[in-house]
């Protein structure tokens, strides 16, 4: 949970959620994963990983009737890095 907690953190907390329009967060053990609001990419949920490098995996998934889609998919990614890829791929803004 703690994992999760810094993850959202991360990308803006509370600003986060009311300026992307994220919902039903799932914490798992290394992991944070949320429904995204309508996007450019396609792409419904994010889920955001820790890997063993203390750097995160970051992939944008489009779940449709039954089938999983992997949308974008990015790897060794930095946390302040974090932003940047979210609103680049998404054209969400995570801030004013």
């Amino acid at each position: 949970m703690q994992i999760a907690t810094n993850i959202l953190n991360q990308l803006g907390g509370n600003r986060f959620v009311a300026m992307t329009g994220s919902k039903n967060f799932i914490a798992g053990d290394n992991s944070l994963t949320m429904k995204l609001a309508r996007n450019s990419t396609g792409a419904n949920y994010l889920k955001i990983s820790l890997n063993s490098m203390d750097t995160y995996e970051v992939e944008f998934i489009s779940i449709r009737g039954g089938s999983l889609k992997v949308k974008h998919k990015f790897q060794d990614v930095y946390n302040d890095q974090l932003i940047n890829i979210f609103e680049t791929t998404t054209g969400l803004y995570t801030k004013l």
